[in-house]
């Protein structure tokens, strides 16, 4: 089983990020704030602008250390990397099978209905904890969500078409994030949710929510290099430039088990208040800066807790979700798994 590295995450514009020896050190104004040995790190995410030294970013190619730059509320800008890893016969396989559509409805098949199924456990975790104080009407608002997501669960194992299945799974979306509101506890009208916006969110659920998309899409993006595939050729999203259209593949069985349950807990246990975002001029919503850093090791702490896999039946820590299901995908690739086991949360 790989072992579960560790991501440095970078908050301060002024910090400036160089090697010494063989360490990562992080300085903000010429003060050292932190060091980490380069052979104990798997990525380096930086907000807005702080600088890294060429040295460094040398030794993290030659590491395997990818450093991605996000702006302040987690959208991505760029990255620096190595030499591509991976077998070029693997990438051959993935790049035929993407081209294929009798091989490619399958694992689409197994995303959509992975996924589905998950919202349907964060809906139905939120009956069973907390039922008897929903009002009358968010119960059975939750039942019948979690109804209705069944039927849809149901109806990918008869979807013979990617273009199906992709309306399948905007359904479910749809249905899903209608009810959200009814999860986020508490009645504190600051965090209402009225459904997902995007480029900007434009309440505090939303740019939550999209942050935690963000940390998610860069773990995917690298665990699929790790495994030598490529980000870029998706299934269930069509190939766009500059778009890592598998690393969205992959995550959408991984947000409501990673990223939804996280924010949800965020804000129903307070430990997110209203004054820990900025309303900005241009309407948009984003996390301020030490709210973001608490939300960062928030997200460290959930991909340290452990749970056990259902198609190997071993315990490991959710952090190393994104590179077993995309080893799994590997190896169907390869041709040593008859099929794509998409991840189930029980």
């Amino acid at each position: 089983m790989r072992r579960m590295l560790n991501t440095i995450y970078v908050t301060a514009d002024a910090a400036w990020l160089r090697k010494d020896g063989e360490n990562l050190v992080v300085e903000v104004e010429g003060v050292e704030r932190g060091r980490a040995p380069l052979h104990m790190l798997e990525g380096v995410v930086t907000f807005g602008r702080p600088g890294a030294s060429p040295a460094l970013l040398a030794a993290c190619a030659e590491a395997g250390i990818t450093v991605s730059h996000l702006e302040p509320n987690g959208r991505f800008l760029a990255r620096v990397e190595g030499r591509r890893t991976g077998n070029v016969l693997l990438r051959r396989a993935q790049y035929r099978l993407a081209d294929d559509a009798t091989r490619t409805v399958p694992i689409v098949r197994g995303i959509v209905a992975a996924k589905t199924a998950n919202q349907r456990t964060v809906v139905r975790r939120a009956v069973r904890d907390h039922g008897t104080t929903l009002a009358e009407a968010a119960l059975a608002a939750l039942r019948a969500t979690d109804e209705r997501l069944t039927d849809i669960a149901r109806r990918t194992l008869a979807a013979g078409e990617v273009a199906i299945l992709r309306g399948l799974e905007g359904e479910a979306a749809s249905i899903y994030f209608g009810v959200f509101n009814h999860l986020v506890r508490g009645g504190e009208p600051a965090f209402a949710f009225s459904g997902r916006s995007r480029r900007p969110p434009l309440d505090r659920m939303n740019a939550l929510l999209s942050f935690l998309y963000a940390m998610l899409g860069h773990d995917c993006r690298s665990a699929l290099e790790a495994h030598g595939l490529d980000p870029q050729v998706g299934l269930l999203h069509a190939d766009r430039p500059g778009r890592a259209s598998l690393a969205l593949d992959l995550m959408e069985e991984l947000r409501p088990v990673l990223a939804d349950r996280l924010a949800l807990s965020l804000v129903n246990r307070r430990q997110l208040t209203p004054s820990d975002f900025v309303m900005e001029e241009a309407g948009g919503v984003r996390l301020a800066d030490d709210a973001r850093k608490a939300v960062l090791v928030a997200w460290q702490e959930r991909k340290r807790d452990t749970l056990r896999h259902p198609f190997l039946g071993e315990d490991l820590p959710f952090g190393l979700l994104a590179h077993v299901q995309a080893q799994l995908l590997a190896r169907h690739l390869r041709g040593d798994l008859d099929g794509y086991p998409g991840f189930i949360w029980k």
